[in-house]
């Protein structure tokens, strides 16, 4: 019988190009494992007690175009209008050049976190730009290369200060004059750790107080521009306070930078540098400080190194700062940067160059200061007479009027109080926008070119900028668009990407993000809306993430979800707050017991602890399962204070533990709450509901298991999703009505925090439906399993669950060949790159092995390509273990191999320069070269130089 018209309109090969391998290769590995079928090899891998009785029905499986239309008519019901309303978010105009070869560009979307500097050096370069940057910008010494939100940076800067204030105070003063979300971030920051918060006119309640840190925000968020130099005397000298600056990234290009005045920090956001809105995100904060505070400074930084050749090269520095070395001693889980925004950021600075953000930002100021003459010709008063580029109008009995008058022609403008009317101006500002205010205002006789003509200007005479910034040669050598596009393609191709080779790092889920799902981050009614634009504006995008928290409730069998956290550590902190929360609530605040397994990822102890919680370490037995004789005895040690356990499933080690419903209702029955890191669900969509087996909450990695793409280390996001007790405890926001109502406080600066990426995984989602998700997971832990028997001959497979199977990954340990041959696991990294790959996950959850994650992405060439790389270098170890080869001088160990040290005169190695660099056949088809040899780390970290190196260094290596 012919198939009806309609089951053929209905059927969809997303699925089939979203999972690498088809039937045929399904079956030749499944006949390498010893099964028949595919979900023969599911039953005896994922435990029968976990499993999920109920399919997911509830989502049908979409075509691309059925899923694109289907957003497309949300989209529709979003109201695009000019939002005037700042508060931290102002619209931008993002150069064609780069959004089409940066933010459209897999390239760089798909690229991971730099932590293998030797093929990241593209993105390193690019993030070296940003914080050279962000360094002149603000006057200070050394920047990072960005955090998640200007918000989030500012909690980082009071965290810092009072590490390194030699001021006995808990109390950080806060400037009533800061964005509101960026105080409701420091109050849910503050309150766990103890810090009380003096929010107050800093010109008139900060002399003589006693503060060990001081935040002040320039401009103010209602336009004014305080007299900061005198503000950050008063906070050093009077109150001996280390002091941090909230700036406008594009107000520095004409305002005296907060290093030269004294700022001992400057945060802020880099959104308005080319980044869409988005409603909320992403953006990249800015994060500058002193260079004597670089061991304390929060996040990622660049610096300058050089290769095996002495030829420099960069490198993120300084990495045993970082929470996934400290762990419960670390003062930041910061895990996640915004890296793809910094990036875009960086390249709209080098695009523009100096004179180029001179010109915007005097257009932006000189438009704000003749909208406000024209104002005051029809006697508005002003509350402020120095400005940037936002005004304060005290409107009166006229705030209403005037508000919805000026929406009716297209403008939203901020209430800042029920007399007082914001108006922020920005890049996009036309002259056209001026005069429709005037009208809106009244100011009918408000001529342009008079006002224009004297007009003077509104910054205040002691605050203009007068040093220079971004004299580097990369700021000013790509004025043409063919210059820009080349410089970008030059970067991009020193990387390793998705577009380039499998990228199998382990508990990171690096699969495909396609092009559909990407499609609808750059329509404008997801791009362009300000995150807080009225309501009545936004009822497509509210439908939408509805939509998207209804699929995750679905996913997990939770009952609440709230997408704020925007990364999987924020997303860690809130679930634990929310549990806090909850056990506040019922009278039982001193349950401050986190117990964490010895394995856990290093954000887990950190997120605990700045969630004022008391960690506790859990042992594991030598199968990396959870040692439940030691949990339950330190479980019932602490049953009065017990807060909560954090536990990852699968495990960290890559393995079904078959006795979490055991270890939930232990934890439950000592009066605590089960976390879930979610960092592995992609080994569960569809296939079990973490909600059915016991946990309580769980944060969800839709930069993972849902297809945002990293981004070369950010954008992420983290959302939770808790149990119905939880719900009433989600986090809300002090400018949109949102989450619970018993909200346990904010931890973004938007409320949805990157609401544009959302559609990402919402298309992901709605394509796949519930059958395609649940065999993306069937197909992640079949390629897994293949992968671990391939290799298991060559390199022993550490961990394995019931019936000799792993998950979704795979931890294969190299310590025996270190032990044979003097080879390590960097050396094996570092050989995989002249074989085109990018290494798996190194030396952790255990030293000296590889954890390696294929996805369901990758078909069975890409896994055969792999593992005969990997297969071919256990080959060149035993060259290096008979003695063949010199265990000082191989391949291994002078890995990776440069065209110029191949091409060079000399060769005095062992083995042959083709041996270097084609040790298989295949790669005289498609070969990666490597732009540096192996980085010299611990050099970048005796001589830190984390600003950009002058052209001559590059060009007199290269010579």
């Amino acid at each position: 019988m012919a198939e009806s018209l309609h089951d053929l309109q209905q059927q969809s090969d997303f699925i089939r190009r979203h999972i690498g391998p088809g039937p045929a290769a399904r079956a030749e590995m499944l006949k390498a494992l010893g099964y028949d079928s595919l979900d023969a090899l599911i039953d005896a891998a994922v435990p029968k007690a976990i499993r999920s009785s109920e399919a997911i029905d509830r989502l049908a499986p979409m075509s691309e175009t059925a899923a694109l239309r289907k957003l497309r008519s949300l989209a529709e019901e979003i109201e695009v209008k000019t939002s005037l309303i700042g508060m931290g978010y102002s619209g931008c105009i993002l150069p064609g050049v780069i959004q089409r070869n940066v933010l459209e560009n897999p390239g760089w979307y798909t690229a991971y976190t730099p932590y293998q500097a030797e093929v990241s050096q593209g993105r390193l370069e690019a993030l070296l730009n940003f914080q050279q940057m962000i360094m002149d910008l603000t006057g200070l010494d050394l920047a990072n290369a960005s955090l998640l939100d200007e918000a989030t940076a500012a909690a980082e800067a009071m965290a810092m200060s009072r590490r390194l204030s030699p001021s006995q105070s808990e109390v950080f003063f806060v400037d009533s004059g800061c964005h509101p979300q960026t105080v409701a971030v420091l109050q849910t920051r503050a309150a766990p750790l103890g810090i009380e918060l003096k929010i107050g006119d800093p010109n008139s309640e900060m002399q003589g107080g006693d503060f060990f840190g001081v935040l002040l925000q320039y401009p103010a968020s209602d336009g004014g521009i305080p007299d900061l130099g005198k503000l950050i005397e008063t906070a050093k000298n009077d109150c001996g306070a280390l002091v941090t600056v909230a700036a406008d990234i594009l107000a520095l290009v004409l305002l005296s930078p907060p290093g030269e005045l004294g700022a001992d920090i400057a945060v802020g956001s880099a959104q308005r540098f080319g980044v869409p809105m988005g409603y909320g995100g992403p953006h990249a904060a800015f994060f500058a400080t002193r260079s004597e505070f670089k061991r304390s400074t929060p996040g990622r930084i660049i610096g300058v190194s050089e290769d095996s050749s002495g030829k420099p090269a960069l490198r993120m520095a300084l990495q045993t700062r970082e929470q996934h070395i400290r762990r419960e001693k670390a003062t930041s889980n910061i895990c996640t940067a915004q890296v793809l925004l910094a990036v875009i950021a960086g390249f709209y600075a080098v695009y523009h160059g100096p004179e180029g953000l001179k010109t915007i930002a005097r257009r932006v100021h000189r438009s704000a200061a003749v909208l406000a003459a024209g104002l005051k010709s029809a006697d508005w008063k002003l509350c402020h007479e120095s400005f940037f580029d936002t005004l304060a109008v005290k409107t009166g009995k006229d705030t209403d009027k005037l508000f919805s008058a000026a929406a009716e022609q297209g403008f939203n403008l901020r209430r800042i109080d029920g007399e007082t009317l914001g108006i922020a101006l920005d890049e996009t500002t036309g002259i056209a926008t001026l005069e429709t205010l005037w009208q809106v205002f009244g100011a009918t006789g408000a001529d342009l070119d008079r006002l224009d003509k004297a007009t003077p200007e509104a910054l205040p005479k002691t605050l203009r900028r007068e040093s220079a910034f971004l004299t580097h040669e990369v700021f000013n050598a790509y004025r043409s668009e063919t210059e820009m596009l080349r410089y970008l393609r030059r970067l991009e191709g020193k990387d390793i990407a998705l577009n380039r080779a499998m990228i199998p790092l382990g508990s990171c889920t690096m699969k495909l993000n396609a092009t559909a799902e990407m499609t609808p981050i750059t329509w404008p009614e997801f791009s362009a809306v300000h995150p807080f634009a009225p309501e009545d504006q936004v009822k497509g995008y509210r439908k939408f993430l509805e939509s998207l928290e209804a699929d995750l409730r679905e996913l997990t069998g939770f009952a609440g979800v709230s997408l704020q956290p925007n990364a999987g550590s924020q997303g860690e902190y809130s679930g634990l707050l929310t549990i806090r929360a909850y056990h506040a609530d019922r009278g039982e605040a001193e349950r401050d017991i986190c117990l964490i397994p010895s394995s856990a990822h290093g954000t887990n102890p950190a997120s605990a602890i700045m969630a004022g919680l008391e960690v506790v370490v859990v042992g594991c037995d030598e199968d990396g399962n959870i040692d439940l004789e030691d949990l339950q005895a330190k479980a019932e040690q602490h049953r009065d204070k017990l807060a909560a356990l954090m536990v990852t499933y699968p495990s960290t080690h890559g393995v079904f533990e078959t006795g979490i419903k055991d270890i939930c209702k232990l934890v439950h029955d000592n009066g605590g709450q089960v976390y879930l890191d979610g960092a592995n669900f992609n080994a569960l969509v569809g296939l079990s509901k973490p909600a059915e087996f016991g946990a309580d909450v769980m944060h969800l990695n839709l930069h993972k298991t849902f297809c945002i793409p990293h981004g070369g280390g950010g954008p992420g996001m983290g959302p939770i999703a808790c149990a119905e007790h939880l719900a009433p405890f989600l986090p809300g926001h002090p400018v949109v009505a949102c989450g619970g109502e018993k909200a346990f406080g904010t931890v973004s600066a938007a409320p949805w925090s990157s609401a544009s990426i959302l559609p990402i995984s919402w298309v992901y989602i709605h394509a796949m439906g519930g059958e395609g998700l649940t065999e993306a997971t069937k197909v992640a832990i079949l390629n897994a399993n293949y992968l671990a028997k391939r290799l298991g001959p060559h390199y022993p497979v550490l961990y394995t669950g019931q019936s000799g199977l792993v998950a979704h990954e795979c931890i294969v340990d190299l310590r025996p060949l270190k032990e044979a041959s003097g080879i390590t696991v960097d050396d094996v990294a570092k050989r995989l790159i002249d074989y085109g790959f990018h290494a798996p996950t190194m030396s952790w959850p255990v030293a000296g092995t590889m954890m390696i994650e294929p996805t369901e992405s990758e078909d069975l060439a890409e896994l055969d390509r792999f593992c005969n790389a990997m297969i071919a270098i256990r080959a060149e170890v035993s060259r290096v273990e008979s003695g063949e080869w010199d265990g000082k001088d191989n391949p291994l160990v002078n890995a990776p191999h440069t065209d110029q040290v191949l091409a060079g005169d000399a060769w005095t190695h062992p083995y042959s320069r083709e041996e270097a660099a084609y040790p298989l056949p295949a790669l005289r088809h498609d070969k990666y070269w490597p732009p540096v040899g192996r980085v010299d780390n611990v050099a970048g970290d005796r001589n830190l130089v984390c600003s950009c190196p002058p052209m001559e260094a590059y060009q007199a290596a290269a010579e």
